[in-house]
C-alpha cells in the first residue's frame, strides 16, 4: 500500500466533520471514500471533489476548476466531473465541509442513477460458430 503524504493526511483532517474518510492511492493520486463512495481525488496536492449537474455550477462560480487529464497522444484533454473547491476553503475545514457535502450527496446520486449500458465495437463482439445438430 502507498504511504499517504502530508498534504493527503492534512486533507482528511480537514474533512474529519464530515464524519469517517478514507484516502485509496489510485493513478498516482488518491481517491476519498464516504460511506463506500468516491466523492474527492486529490492529485498533485490539489484537492477535487465530485460534480454533477445539480452542484457544477456552484463550484465553478466561486472559482473551482476541473480536473483535467492528457488522454494520450493525438487525443483531446478530458474533463472529469471533479472541481476543486473554492480557493478560501482549501484550508479552513469549516469553509471545506459544505462543499465536501455537496461532492457526497453527488457521489450518492450518481450511485442511484441507472447504469447506461456498454455498447461493444462490432470488433470486439466475438462471432457465434453454429455447429449443426449431430443425428443419430
Amino acid at each position: 500500500m502507498a504511504r499517504m503524504d502530508s498534504y493527503v493526511e492534512y486533507t482528511l483532517e480537514l474533512l474529519e466533520p464530515l464524519g469517517p474518510v478514507q484516502a485509496r492511492a489510485m493513478f498516482g493520486g488518491w481517491g476519498l471514500y464516504h460511506g463506500g463512495r468516491m466523492f474527492g481525488l486529490i492529485v498533485e496536492d490539489r484537492l477535487y471533489l465530485k460534480t454533477d449537474d445539480t452542484t457544477r455550477s456552484a463550484f465553478e462560480s466561486a472559482g473551482g476548476e476541473p480536473f483535467v487529464y492528457d488522454a494520450g497522444k493525438g487525443r483531446k484533454p478530458v474533463t472529469m466531473s471533479y472541481w476543486t473547491p473554492p480557493p478560501d476553503a482549501s484550508d479552513d475545514a469549516r469553509a471545506l465541509l459544505p462543499w465536501a457535502r455537496r461532492a457526497v450527496d453527488a457521489a450518492l446520486r450518481a450511485a442511484r442513477k441507472p447504469k447506461k449500458p456498454t455498447v461493444k465495437k462490432a470488433s470486439a463482439v466475438k462471432k457465434k460458430t453454429v455447429r449443426p445438430a449431430r443425428h443419430a
